[in-house]
């Protein structure tokens, strides 16, 4: 009566080895899952450094701004740049309606993180404006 079953023995390791069959299922979920996690992530931290080297030059974004500010058909929209530690802010009094156009097709087709921008038309022809860059 103090001998153990050489049945039982066996149903316990049939137990034991279906317990670890199906952690190994779960595990092997779990991997897949983690895979594809770790490709997304992947995939947004290449479309993060294209977006930081886009936006995240000050130099070129100066550069650039300065180049569209400097054209001539903006000489007459008496505009005031003012450059801070985490932006550029472009105003105007008083601009005509040819320069805001010109200004806002170079500003909006460029790759300017712009974080504010205010446009109040004063009569027909002329408006004025306040715009935010950041960095």
């Amino acid at each position: 009566m103090n001998r153990i079953n050489p049945l039982h023995i066996g149903i316990l390791l049939i137990v034991i080895l279906a317990f670890f069959i199906f952690q190994l299922g779960e595990a092997k979920k779990e991997l897949h899952e983690t895979n594809i996690l770790y490709k997304e992530t992947l995939t947004l931290s290449t479309q993060l450094v294209g977006l930081r080297e886009v936006y995240g030059d000050k130099n070129a974004i100066k550069k650039s701004i300065n180049r569209i500010l400097n054209q001539s058909s903006l000489k007459s929209a008496n505009i005031v740049k003012k450059v801070t530690s985490t932006g550029l802010k472009i105003s105007s009094e008083s601009m005509d309606r040819g320069a805001l156009n010109s200004l806002m097709g170079k500003m909006l087709n460029g790759s300017y993180n712009i974080a504010s921008l205010k446009i109040k038309l004063l009569s027909d022809k002329t408006a004025s404006l306040k715009m935010e860059i950041k960095w």
